[in-house]
């Protein structure tokens, strides 16, 4: 598969924020407070009904595989259900954990030794959307304004950051994705999640809600 790289000619946009839909507000704050991760979510109360897979997860980069095992010991510690164990393999060192939200974390390395000691730095943070058709949605980001960074085919596509961005987003096929994380790719309802955008507000066609936000730090209220 060749790896193209494009840009888009269309009026500047980027994901500004990553708003997680949770039924207690002040339960989710002290657990994102605790797994270190407060900074890149804001969070807002919702009942909407969902069932099953929710379609994404949250994926942090880090050094090495004691700043992985840190992560997943404070999400663990916080009250984080472990989905896959951290392990070794092929590309490196990582594990994955759910949220008492229910929302799906991947905690990650390309090294598979460390080379220092373990850190609470996180290097990267993406959002990761499972959809059902990788160039069409692509597409239409690009229509909107998105920059594609890279892409393969129709597989996998990821986006420039917007200037302030602390999030980068991504798209992958949503049963690549559940299998990947190790749970069912069926799900009903919300995803439970709002994406904030520097353009109109729209929703796309697999239901991702996106709105019209302006690039700030995000804040757990």
């Amino acid at each position: 598969m060749v790896m193209a790289t494009t840009a888009s000619t269309a009026a500047d946009m980027s994901l500004a924020s990553v708003t997680l839909e949770v039924a207690d507000p002040d339960s989710a704050r002290r657990f994102y407070r605790a797994f270190g991760v407060d900074a890149y979510v804001r969070l807002r109360a919702s009942e909407a009904h969902s069932t099953g897979f929710r379609g994404f997860t949250l994926g942090l980069t880090v050094a090495g595989p004691a700043t992985v095992d840190g992560f997943v010991g404070a999400a663990v510690d916080a009250g984080a259900t472990v989905l896959k164990p951290a392990a070794k393999s092929l590309w490196g060192y990582g594990g994955i954990v759910q949220a008492p939200d229910g929302t799906i974390w991947k905690i990650a390395t390309s090294a598979k030794k460390d080379t220092g000691p373990a850190t609470r730095e996180i290097d990267e943070v993406v959002l990761l959307i499972g959809v059902e058709d990788v160039k069409a949605t692509r597409q239409l980001y690009v229509g909107r304004g998105l920059t594609v960074a890279k892409s393969f085919g129709s597989k996998y596509a990821e986006f420039a950051p917007g200037q302030g961005s602390r999030v980068k987003l991504a798209l992958y096929k949503r049963r690549a994705l559940a299998k990947d994380l190790g749970v069912p790719a069926d799900g009903t309802g919300s995803h439970r999640i709002v994406l904030g955008g520097t353009a109109d507000a729209f929703t796309d066609p697999d239901g991702f809600v996106w709105e019209t936000t302006a690039p700030s730090a995000p804040t757990l209220s």
